[in-house]
C-alpha cells in the first residue's frame, strides 16, 4: 500500500528517528513510523543502503566498534531506537558507550527506546515477577546488557532525554529468520523433561515492532518494561504446542543430566533460567493492546 503523500513543509517540520541496529525488528518498524517521523538508519554493512532506502530509510555508515566513525550522529536526530546488540565477549557494552558518547555530543535526543532482554534477572526459579525486581545476571551475556541499561538511564538523567528500556524475551515470527519452532522441531532438537522444565516467555516480532513505537510516543523517563505477551508455558509446553499446530512429532524429553551431555552450553544457559513476566506496564502504559496475545495466537496467525 503506497505511503500517503506529505507536503514539503509538513516533511520539514516532521522528527527525526535514528534507528541503530535496524535488523528484522528495525524494518517492522518502518512501516510503523512512516511518514509521521523521517528515519534514520545506522549500519556498519554498505551493501545493506540499498534495501533500507528501499524500506523507506535514509542509511548512516558508522560502526559501534570504531567510535570515530559515529562523529555525526549527535546532532541528527530528535529520538533513537537502539536495537544493536552488544560485542559477543566480556562483561560490558562498549557498543552503546561510543553510541552515547555520539549522541550526548550533539544534545539533541530527546527520546530513547532500547531493545535490552529479560536474561537481566538470571533465573527467578519460575516466579512471576513485575519490572521491579532485582536484576540477577547469571552469564555475561545478560551482564552486558545490564551495564548498558545503567549506561541509557544514566545518559537519561543527565542529559533529560526520556529513556525507555525494553527487557525483551524469546522473539519469535513465521517471517523471521530462525524465528518459527518449526526449524528446532524439524532437527529433533530434545526439551527437559517435565520436571525439570523452565517457564519460559515470548513476544511476536510483529507485537515487538508496535511496542518500540509505543515506547517512542508514551515511555515515561527512565522506565523498565516488559515486552512480552500474556503466554505462561513451561519451554516443553511451547515446543510441544507448536509440533502439534505444525503437525510435526514433539521433541524428545531428558532429565536435565542426560540434556547437559546431548545439548549445547549455550543452549542449556537457556534451560537454566525460569520466569514468568508481568506485562501489566507494557499494556497499561503503553497502550498496547496485543495482536498476539499468546503464543498459540502467533503460532496459529503469524
Amino acid at each position: 500500500m503506497p505511503l500517503p503523500a506529505v507536503s514539503p513543509l509538513a516533511a520539514a517540520r516532521r522528527p527525526t528517528l535514528l534507528i541503530v541496529g535496524c535488523g528484522d525488528v528495525g524494518l517492522r518498524v518502518l512501516p510503523l513510523v512512516q511518514p509521521a517521523w523521517r528515519v534514520l538508519a545506522l549500519s556498519s554493512n554498505p551493501a545493506r543502503r540499498a534495501e533500507l532506502r528501499q524500506r523507506g530509510a535514509t542509511p548512516l555508515l558508522g560502526n559501534l566498534d570504531e567510535p570515530a566513525t559515529l562523529g555525526r550522529l549527535g546532532g541528527l536526530a530528535d529520538a533513537v531506537l537502539h536495537l544493536a546488540p552488544p560485542p559477543l565477549q566480556g562483561a560490558t557494552d562498549p557498543r552503546t558507550r561510543a553510541l552515547l558518547r555520539a549522541l550526548a555530543r550533539g544534545g539533541r535526543v530527546q527520546r530513547l527506546v532500547y531493545g535490552s532482554t529479560s536474561g537481566v534477572y538470571g533465573d527467578a526459579q519460575g516466579a512471576f515477577f513485575d519490572e521491579t525486581r532485582a536484576v540477577a545476571p547469571g552469564t555475561d551475556r545478560a551482564r552486558r546488557r545490564v551495564d548498558a541499561e545503567a549506561q541509557l538511564r544514566w545518559f537519561g538523567r543527565r542529559t533529560g532525554a526520556r529513556v525507555t528500556v525494553l527487557r525483551i524475551p524469546g522473539i519469535y515470527a513465521s517471517n523471521r529468520e530462525g524465528g518459527h519452532p518449526r526449524e528446532r522441531l524439524l532437527r529433533g532438537t530434545a526439551v527437559l523433561a517435565p520436571d525439570d522444565d523452565v517457564y519460559t516467555n515470548h513476544i511476536h516480532a510483529d507485537d515487538l515492532a508496535r511496542a518500540c513505537v509505543a515506547a517512542l510516543y508514551r515511555g515515561r523517563p527512565q522506565r523498565v518494561l516488559h515486552a512480552s505477551d500474556d503466554t505462561q508455558l513451561k519451554m516443553g509446553e511451547y515446543f510441544d504446542l507448536a509440533a502439534d499446530l505444525c503437525g510435526l512429532p514433539r521433541p524428545p524429553r531428558l532429565p536435565r543430566e542426560a540434556a547437559r551431555e546431548q545439548l549445547s552450553p549455550m543452549l542449556m544457559s537457556f534451560m537454566s533460567e525460569s520466569r514468568r513476566l508481568d506485562n501489566r506496564r507494557l499494556k497499561q502504559e503503553l497502550r498496547l493492546r496485543l495482536r498476539y496475545p499468546t503464543v498459540e495466537d502467533g503460532l496459529r496467525r503469524g
